[in-house]
């Protein structure tokens, strides 16, 4: 099983725009949050492709995955792998499932509140509203294309996997465009979407393993 860990804390994803951020005021924080938050409540289904790059300090380049990542509301995810190998991991209910190129595992995360939390946030980087957490401290950012928000974990158990998470918006639709997960080590993964399709119809089977 490819590392368990990497797929629950990944999650979730160094920018170029980053030399030309600004910190939002109060106000512009609260018509950000308004636009996001109101975004995710009319958004009932993702479709999009993403491209997952990996950076390790003892590695030269980046480590380069791709794949397709399906969300159904309220609380199902589905990532698959397609290169360069063949995986997918599933979030459902408290189970997640994986798929390892036709070698299929079930892991309960239902009594693990590490975990459930680490779910919950797959579930809200996702959909993009994840201001109300209270585990987190948010900063937000602008720039001329991007709003950025950057949470950082209070709870000890999970500030020692994560150090932080950063949500990247489109101006224009408020939708998640990338996210970060920076780990306490400073690597960290990155994850970019595109070609997204919104509110199409996902049949539920697809959540299977």
């Amino acid at each position: 099983m490819r590392s368990f860990c990497l797929l629950v804390i990944f999650i979730i994803i160094g920018s170029s725009i980053r030399a030309q951020e600004s910190a939002m005021s109060s106000s512009e924080i609260d018509s950000f949050k308004d636009k996001v938050i109101a975004s995710a409540k009319t958004t009932n289904t993702i479709k999009t492709d993403f491209v997952q790059y990996k950076h390790l300090d003892f590695l030269a380049n980046d480590v380069k995955t791709s794949g397709k990542m399906v969300f159904k509301a309220p609380n199902l995810v589905k990532w698959e792998y397609t290169s360069p190998y063949q995986y997918s991991v599933i979030f459902k209910e408290d189970q997640l499932l994986i798929n390892d190129g036709g070698a299929k595992s079930k892991v309960d995360i239902g009594n693990s509140k590490l975990f459930k939390k680490l779910n919950e946030l797959i579930v809200n980087s996702v959909k993009g509203n994840m201001f109300n957490d209270a585990d987190f401290t948010v900063s937000f950012y602008k720039s001329s294309k991007y709003n950025k928000a950057v949470f950082i974990p209070k709870d000890k158990k999970i500030a020692g996997y994560i150090a932080s998470f950063e949500l990247l918006f489109n101006k224009d639709d408020a939708q998640v465009h990338e996210v970060k997960m920076v780990e306490p080590s400073q690597d960290f993964t990155r994850i970019v979407f595109n070609n997204r399709i919104l509110n199409g119809a996902i049949h539920d089977s697809i959540f299977t393993n």
